[in-house]
C-alpha cells in the first residue's frame, strides 16, 4: 500500500485524531466529560499532545505503525522525561482499515515521571554528513519495544494514563 508512505504525513495526522476520539469518546461515555486535549504549536520538547484529567497532566509523544510493520524500537525525546507525567504512546493499527490497537505505553503511573532514559541507546542522524558519518543525536534515545507495556483498547490506555475512576 503506497499510500501509506506517499502520505505519512496524513497518516500520522489521522491516526493521531482517530485515537484522540477514542480518548475523548471514553471520557464522554464513561469519565464524565473530563478529559482535556492540547496540542502546543512547537514540538521542541518531545511530545505531541498535552492532555489531562482531574488535575493530572500527561504530556504525550504519539508514535504510529502498522501491525505488520518490523519496528523494534521508537525514537524518544529526552526533553520528555523532564516534564511531570511523560509518556509515549505507540498506536498500532491496521493498514487496511484504521482500526486502532493493539496500543504500546513507555511510560511512568499517572503523576510519575517517565522511565530514566540515560541507559538506553543515543540516536543518529538517518543521513551521513558530506563524510558519510551520521552523527549522535544526544537528545534522543531509542527505546526497545521490550520496554513498552501492551494495552489492547483505548480504554485500558486511558486508564493507564488516568487511573481508574
Amino acid at each position: 500500500m503506497e499510500q501509506h508512505f506517499i502520505h505519512s504525513s496524513y497518516r500520522e495526522r489521522l491516526i493521531e485524531h482517530l485515537f484522540i476520539g477514542e480518548l475523548l469518546k471514553h471520557s464522554w461515555l464513561e469519565r464524565g466529560c473530563r478529559l482535556e486535549v492540547a496540542k502546543p504549536e512547537v514540538d521542541n520538547s518531545g511530545y505531541d499532545l498535552i492532555a489531562e484529567e482531574n488535575g493530572v497532566i500527561r504530556h504525550l509523544q504519539l508514535k504510529a505503525s502498522s501491525r505488520e510493520a518490523r519496528t523494534a524500537k521508537q525514537n524518544v525525546h529526552t526533553a520528555l522525561g523532564i516534564k511531570p507525567s511523560g509518556v509515549v504512546v505507540w498506536v498500532q493499527f491496521d493498514a487496511e482499515t484504521l482500526e486502532l490497537g493493539p496500543f504500546l505505553i513507555f511510560g511512568g503511573s499517572p503523576g510519575n515521571p517517565l522511565p530514566d532514559l540515560s541507559g538506553f541507546k543515543m540516536a543518529r542522524h538517518t543521513k551521513g554528513n558530506a563524510e558519510g558519518i551520521k552523527a549522535e543525536r544526544p537528545a534522543i534515545r531509542h527505546v526497545p519495544k521490550s520496554h513498552f507495556t501492551k494495552y489492547d483498547s483505548a480504554v485500558e490506555v486511558y486508564e493507564a494514563l488516568f487511573g481508574v475512576p
